[in-house]
């Protein structure tokens, strides 16, 4: 029930799609004509993320009745004689999830972890994907917030409080200052010039 459903009309379709593929093959073992195992396998040509032909084994099953007879070395020496044939440099199969006994099976052959399957139904993905847009946008907007309150107090240099027209009063009282200090002292110069005047009619 993991590898296929009961509907015969689409295992047939399934099937077809795959002998339909470029290198889309059956293997059936049989035992005095009685169908005991089979293999789905296809010979992939080199593409953009590999650039060496390859064998993909994308299912194999034993009857449990006749496991451990031999069944799946068969299948797999098949497998082998397959990829020789068609120069590929590796053999993948990914075995069902949980079935320990395939996965003991394959690595006592050589078969190493390569990589994971992942699926998820096409709805499930939209769905996860609308909300956390919609997640993101709010985020988005929590964060533009922040970013404009931080700005004000920029701009402000006062931290929280607008201190602004305290700092032109300041800036003005400054000012002030300055042309104070600035008239005192050119008077002083003044007055240091006009008794130096008076000093040189006397003499």
């Amino acid at each position: 029930m993991q590898l296929c459903v009961s509907d015969e009309e689409r295992i047939a379709r399934q099937l077809a799609m795959l002998t339909a593929l470029p290198g889309g093959q059956i293997r059936v073992a049989a035992i005095d004509g009685e169908p005991v195992g089979f293999m789905l396998i296809r010979v992939l040509e080199p593409t953009l993320f590999v650039d060496e032909v390859a064998v993909y084994i994308e299912a194999l099953y034993v009857s449990q009745s006749f496991r451990r007879r031999g069944v799946g070395h068969a299948l797999l020496t098949e497998a082998g004689e397959i990829a020789a044939a068609a120069g590929a440099a590796d053999v993948y199969s990914v075995p069902l999830p949980g079935s320990r006994g395939v996965q003991r099976f394959l690595a006592r052959l050589g078969f190493a972890p390569a990589a994971s399957h992942r699926v998820v139904p096409t709805a499930v993905l939209q769905r996860k994907l609308a909300a956390e847009g919609a997640g993101r946008r709010q985020a988005r907007g929590i964060e533009d917030l922040i970013a404009r309150r931080r700005r004000a107090r920029t701009e402000t240099n006062s931290g929280p409080l607008d201190l602004r027209s305290f700092q032109a009063s300041l800036a003005a009282s400054q000012a002030e200052q300055a042309v104070d200090r600035a008239a005192r002292h050119g008077g002083d110069e003044l007055g240091d010039g006009l008794s130096g005047s008076r000093e040189h009619q006397a003499g």
